[in-house]
């Protein structure tokens, strides 16, 4: 058993994984979420989130005694900060909201002690670490005597328990101590090189991988838009175009959805407009696709209104913001359905990830009036992949903009 005591702060989709994580490597944890729900649930040995083996981490750790969830921050060694990181979405460009982070530091403030690790994991915008430091100091801690580094999460949801060891992490200190001691504690866990660098350098890092990864969505998703002008499958031609040996073309989609690649890149546009054209650019289209996808459902239920004499329900595969997870964070599949819901639609979603939703009504294939329905494939979830699933909906002409009816 490792000697040091974690305090995990936020036991959402990152905080809760690696917590068990770190319970699993002899680490005491007790972790923190303000959803009593949610700490209720940990501390009955289950999750409240969809993740592959995250369930049987937790398990194990809690029957182990060791990770305990509070609604309250509690003492600890290393203080890990995974608390979300959204934006303010008012007029122009969205602006970074980081309450969350600055309400967890002072959460913590009155337990810090020398030596204390303060490390913080939320994505966010550039010099927020160093923001922590004065928040720490307003609040009467002697910052000379702990250690505060920003060490982003760079996991894939659907396969986190295995890239929070495997990937490579970026730990980025305030001072050069900061960051060795921190270095230090993530090698004890992960298999990934760790690799050392400046605060500033690690916050901007975790933006610029997801920006480069909306910029290349929205090239997709631009020549889906193209294609869709002169009747050519998008997806045949970027099968061909991927054969050149340099040229490998992401998948589009409906936008792109999640808390990080729908918003991180709006951090770096807030901060310098005037030089980030591309990034900003590249977030316009991928939200210019989310509208253009509600649209072509909209014009397809006002054709099937037309041959039936009465208007369709809508009904939207997938919910959540990639498949096969239940996270609906900034997802543009939840986007479509929610416009066309509140446009007077009858619109029902069916996601087997999740059990109902609050404005939306769930069901299940075999619920479909196939008839009076129009049918629109946003989220390539397995469950839509078989061959059966594949034909009902090419037999009743669904709209497809994930690919589902083109890809094996």
């Amino acid at each position: 058993m490792n000697s040091r005591k974690i305090s995990v702060i936020g036991l959402g989709y990152i905080g809760l994984p690696t917590a068990a994580l770190l319970a699993s490597n002899g680490y005491k944890v007790v972790g923190m979420d303000v959803n009593s729900e949610v700490v209720e649930t940990i501390n009955q040995g289950k999750i409240h989130i969809v993740e592959p083996d995250l369930d049987a981490f937790v398990r194990s750790a809690v029957s182990n005694g060791m990770l305990r969830a509070y609604t309250e921050p509690q003492e600890g060694d290393v203080y890990l900060i995974c608390v979300p990181t959204p934006f303010h979405k008012l007029s122009g460009v969205p602006l970074p909201n980081i309450d969350y982070v600055i309400s967890a530091v002072k959460s913590i403030a009155k337990y810090l002690k020398s030596n204390d690790l303060v490390i913080l994991e939320s994505t966010s915008p550039v010099g927020t670490t160093k923001k922590v430091q004065k928040v720490l100091i307003d609040e009467g801690v002697d910052v000379r005597k702990i250690h505060i580094a920003y060490c982003p999460e760079r996991v894939l949801p659907g396969k986190i328990m295995t890239e929070l060891v495997e990937n490579d992490r970026i730990v980025g200190g305030l001072t050069s101590e900061a960051t060795k001691k921190v270095s230090d504690f993530y090698r004890t866990f992960v298999c990934g090189e760790v690799i050392e660098t400046s605060a500033k350098t690690a916050e901007m890092c975790k933006l610029t991988e997801n920006s480069f990864r909306d910029v290349n969505i929205a090239f997709a998703n631009e020549l889906s838009l193209l294609c869709a002008e002169d009747s050519i499958d998008v997806w045949e031609l970027i099968k061909l175009a991927n054969r050149h040996p340099r040229v490998n073309i992401l998948e589009p989609g409906a936008g792109v959805g999640g808390h990080c690649i729908a918003v991180d890149p709006w951090f770096i546009v807030s901060r310098d407009e005037k030089n980030a054209k591309l990034i900003k650019t590249a977030r316009e289209v991928n939200s210019f696709k989310t509208k253009w996808v509600t649209e072509q459902i909209q014009l397809s239920v006002a054709d099937r209104n037309a041959q039936i004499g009465v208007k369709p329900t809508i009904i939207v595969f997938g919910l959540a913001f990639k498949p096969d997870i239940d996270d609906l964070r900034e997802s543009p599949a939840l986007e479509i359905a929610e416009i066309l819901a509140n446009q007077g639609y009858e619109v029902k979603a069916v996601e087997p990830n999740i059990e109902s939703h609050k404005k939306l009504k769930i069901i299940s294939i075999n619920d479909i009036d196939w008839k009076n329905s129009v049918c629109a494939v946003l989220v390539r979830h397995k469950e839509f992949k078989s061959k059966d699933v594949k034909k009902l909906l090419a037999d009743n002409n669904a709209l497809d903009f994930c690919g589902a009816l083109s890809r094996p």
